[in-house]
């Protein structure tokens, strides 16, 4: 296999350097030293620190997608199952990570500088991809009758990612699962359910016919 570039080894290794040292707390010196390049590496490919953070973010949300594909976008399973999947694997690498990290989107659309038009705008498109994907399965759980039709599926899709992140920020802060758990508990006990009517046309028993 041919040896990664430079330029790839900075934004593989920036992945994790921003996660642990925040967009604010990195410097050059410490996002070259962590992936073991030259310092003077980073402006061979990185007009600014801004263009290296939004690098970061496109790789950050093509792991994201990688586990949508499996989890949002397996249509063989019924929607609300789609999204227990993707929260549930999202819940596994948080974990694996000591729930230290939260999410990079989030983080960094707290650390962004309020001038930096750059990641400002780029954020706003990586959210708008992310509410996207929701919607599209909450379109298709509504559509089945999995999902209450009282809220358009946009509406539902943007409460799920502002909801989602505002858990993972507090799980960040506490170190802890439990705001994540809670964020699941009321998820799918209150949101993602079908309506009074839906229920019980879905739980009507079967009619029994005369002979």
């Amino acid at each position: 296999m041919a040896r990664p570039s430079l330029r790839e080894k900075i934004i593989e290794s920036g992945v994790q350097t921003l996660h642990e040292r925040g967009f604010a707390g990195a410097g050059v010196r410490e996002i070259t030293a962590d992936a073991g390049v030259p310092q003077g590496c980073f402006t061979n490919h990185f007009r600014s620190k801004e263009a290296f953070a939004a690098a970061i973010l496109d790789r950050y949300h093509e792991r994201t997608q990688a586990v949508m594909d499996r989890t949002l976008r397996d249509e063989t399973r019924p929607a609300v199952e789609r999204l227990r999947a993707y929260f549930d694997a999202i819940t596994e690498w948080l974990e694996a990570a000591g729930w230290r990290y939260g999410c990079l989107v989030g983080n960094m659309s707290l650390e962004a500088p309020e001038h930096s038009e750059l990641l400002r705008n780029h954020l706003v498109e990586i959210c708008g991809k992310l509410t996207h994907s929701f919607a599209e399965v909450v379109r298709a759980g509504q559509a089945a009758g999995e999902i209450s039709s009282d809220l358009g599926a946009d509406d539902v899709a943007t409460f799920l990612l502002a909801a989602w992140e505002g858990a993972m920020m507090r799980m960040k802060v506490d170190r802890s699962p439990l705001p994540i758990e809670q964020f699941k508990r009321v998820l799918f006990a209150s949101i993602l359910t079908p309506s009074d009517g839906d229920a019980k046309l879905t739980k009507q028993p079967a009619r029994i016919e005369e002979a």
